[in-house]
Order: C-alpha cells, then sequence, then structure tokens
C-alpha cells in the first residue's frame, strides 16, 4: 500500500478495521455495493506534531494520534492549497454522533427504494460514517471528490478507495 509516503494534513486515509465492529462495517458497505475490499475505514489527518486524524467512532467522532498501519492504509493525497481548510473542516466534526443508520439509508438510496426524505437525511451533518465525515471535510475545505451528481452524504469507503485507485493512476486528481 504506502507503507513510504508521510500523510499530511488535508489528506484522506484509507484503511482496514479488524473484529466485529469491521465486519458490520464490511457488510454495510457490501449492502450499498462496495464488495469486499480491504477498507472499511476514512479518516482525515489534521496534522499536529503528533500526526492527528479526525475519524467518526461508535461514540462520535474524535480527533486522535494516526494509530493506523501503515501496511494497510493508502491515502487520497489532499492538493496543497486545500489542506489547512480541510483539516479546518475535520475539526469541526468532532464530537458528531456516528450513522449507522446511515449504512441503512444508504442501501436504501442504491436500491432505489422511494423513501420520503431520503436525500434530505443523508445529506445532513447531525451523524456520519467515517467516509461521510472525509467527503464532507474536503467539500468544505473547497477539495470536491466527487463530480457525478451523486448527493451530499452519499459515499462509503469503497468509494473513496476506487478514488485512491485512481488518483494513483492519475496523480493530478484534485
Amino acid at each position: 500500500m504506502d507503507k513510504n509516503y508521510q500523510p499530511r494534513t488535508g489528506d484522506i486515509g484509507l484503511t482496514r478495521i479488524t473484529g466485529a465492529g469491521g465486519l458490520a462495517i464490511k457488510i454495510g458497505t457490501w449492502l450499498n455495493g462496495d464488495g469486499w475490499h480491504g477498507v472499511q475505514h476514512a479518516f482525515v489527518v489534521t496534522g499536529g506534531r503528533d500526526t492527528l486524524i479526525v475519524e467518526a467512532m461508535p461514540d462520535g467522532a474524535r480527533e486522535v494520534p494516526n494509530w493506523h498501519h501503515p501496511d494497510h492504509t493508502v491515502y487520497l493525497r489532499c492538493p496543497a492549497e486545500k489542506r489547512l481548510a480541510v483539516a479546518e473542516a475535520a475539526h469541526g466534526f468532532v464530537g458528531v454522533p456516528y450513522g449507522w443508520a446511515d449504512y441503512g439509508a444508504l442501501a436504501l438510496h442504491r436500491f432505489r427504494i422511494p423513501t420520503p426524505r431520503l436525500k434530505r437525511y443523508i445529506e445532513r451533518s447531525r451523524s456520519m460514517i467515517c467516509s461521510q465525515l472525509a467527503d464532507r471535510a474536503a467539500d468544505l475545505g473547497g477539495w470536491h471528490l466527487f463530480a457525478d451528481g451523486r448527493w451530499h452524504g452519499d459515499v462509503t469507503p469503497g468509494d473513496l478507495f476506487r478514488l485512491y485507485h485512481a488518483q494513483t493512476v492519475s496523480p493530478g486528481l484534485k
């Protein structure tokens, strides 16, 4: 993976989660069409002396030192001019509750099941899964990851992992 890359402020890290939590996320992302790839978690590098990150966790989004093992973590590389704004936006989500129900909402959207107010639910930021937090921080920081007309919040770790692959093939991805 990105063994030799030193993450920088604003980058989005993508990694795997083990145990029951990782399995639950894997099932949720599989229901959303992501398959069984090795990425279940996303976070935003916020910088600092200890390479801090902001990540969505079951007890709410938090800022912590980056503990993710480099052998299992890859990074979407934030454009230099957007780095501080993305990190600042991520800081704004600390404390936001985890969005377990968001997996179900994303699955309803994927299967095109008509549900009143589904778009509003997915686009809100009162609760978020990790990939929603990372995408929203990037967007608020001026780094627009998707140009495919998707709803705000309609993003899974697998969507971000596909962007990573596009970035490695086409390093100019912004």
